[in-house]
């Protein structure tokens, strides 16, 4: 049976798209999946799960 692990990280970055994009290619990882990231300029937020 596989451990499934799963990291929410909140930064607080959500209005810059490229600083949220290098965010995203620095968890590019053998094994590590992406299914969702969301930017939320009001609050100046970033969640990558």
């Amino acid at each position: 049976m596989q451990t499934l692990v799963e990291c929410v990280p909140n930064f607080s970055e959500g209005r810059d798209k490229s600083k949220v994009d290098a965010l995203v290619e620095a968890m590019k990882l053998a094994g590590v999946y992406l299914l969702d990231r969301e930017m939320d300029s009001d609050h100046n937020r970033c969640v990558i799960t």
